[in-house]
């Protein structure tokens, strides 16, 4: 994608505001960073530490188990403008689970992680499937009960074991071929911090910004609770 065609000089773009899957509509050269699996001690601190040193704000779905663990850091995220969604309790594969299971891992995910922030901020609610496994009752219960799911543009697929470089020229060439996206990172590996301040680094070069991306509606009020309890199970 011509860089040209951008016209930036600040890696800071408008924040979003959302208040359904619906509304991510992105513009050409606007870039949505979001780290899933987290919060991590050693790792999410310095992922962090780079987004401030760009002026940028990534969406952290946070597992409600790493959460429960690490509340302060969990807080930390909040505390420095990052959106904090959630990515269930334990990372189950939802589409290999019961509905009414699916469903209960889903909310104790979200209340651990709500829980977890304490005063430092609200949870959003923005939710990622893990392993982008999901079932059309799973997103349509989650969409009814307004949450935002967030999809995947761009996988960095930093889980791979492959140099920091590596994962990083394969994110970049997959966002040059798009033009935008959501790009989505874990803020769990070693990889990931090494290869985070370069890789803002070029998209400021090759004139992207960086969305931000909030709720629409403070907080979750108004919100349908997602339970296990539906009749239609």
């Amino acid at each position: 994608m011509p860089r040209r065609i951008f016209g930036t000089s600040q890696l800071a773009g408008r924040t979003l505001e959302v208040a359904s899957t619906t509304d991510i509509i992105l513009r050409p050269g606007e870039v949505i960073l979001t780290f899933d699996d987290g919060p991590r001690p050693g790792k999410t601190p310095k992922i962090l530490d780079a987004l401030d040193r760009y002026g940028v704000k990534g969406t952290f779905l946070m597992l409600g188990s790493a959460a429960k663990s690490n509340p302060a850091l969990a807080q930390e995220v909040a505390r420095r403008g990052h959106s904090v969604g959630s990515h269930t309790f334990d990372h189950s594969n939802l589409a290999n689970l019961p509905r009414r299971a699916a469903l209960a891992e889903i909310a104790r995910g979200e209340a651990a992680v709500a829980e977890a922030l304490g005063g430092a901020g609200q949870l959003a609610p923005f939710f990622r499937f893990p392993y982008l496994a999901q079932t059309g009752f799973l997103r349509t219960s989650l969409l009814h009960g307004d949450m935002v799911v967030l999809d995947v543009d761009i996988d960095s697929k930093d889980y791979y074991k492959q140099s920091a470089q590596t994962v990083a020229n394969r994110t970049l060439d997959r966002l040059e071929a798009r033009g935008s996206g959501i790009v989505l990172f874990h803020d769990i590996h070693q990889r990931t911090v090494d290869l985070l301040p370069g890789f803002l680094a070029e998209l400021k070069a090759r004139g992207y910004s960086v969305v931000r991306l909030v709720p629409k509606a403070d907080g979750v009020f108004g919100r349908s609770v997602i339970t296990a309890d539906a009749s239609s199970l």
